[in-house]
């Protein structure tokens, strides 16, 4: 039982810690932040644009293979 109270008491303290570290947040790590973020964001969407190419490349190869697996089936 003691050991539940701690850890919720463990848990509290660390929210309110948060809370007050973001509250003394300047308004230019703030930004810092959101840019770091954007940055993030934009990298991501570019990686996603990527895989997605590489995925419809491979597929395209896939095609073309079963294709030639078909055709060399046939003869």
């Amino acid at each position: 039982m003691l050991k539940v109270s701690w850890s919720k008491a463990a848990g509290v303290l660390v929210v309110a810690g948060t809370m007050a570290l973001g509250a003394c947040a300047s308004q230019d790590s703030v930004n810092r932040a959101q840019s770091t973020a954007d940055q993030a964001l934009q990298q991501a969407q570019v990686a996603q644009q990527q895989a997605a190419a590489a995925n419809q490349t491979a597929q395209a190869a896939e095609t073309a293979a079963s294709r030639s697996m078909q055709q060399n089936l046939r003869k």
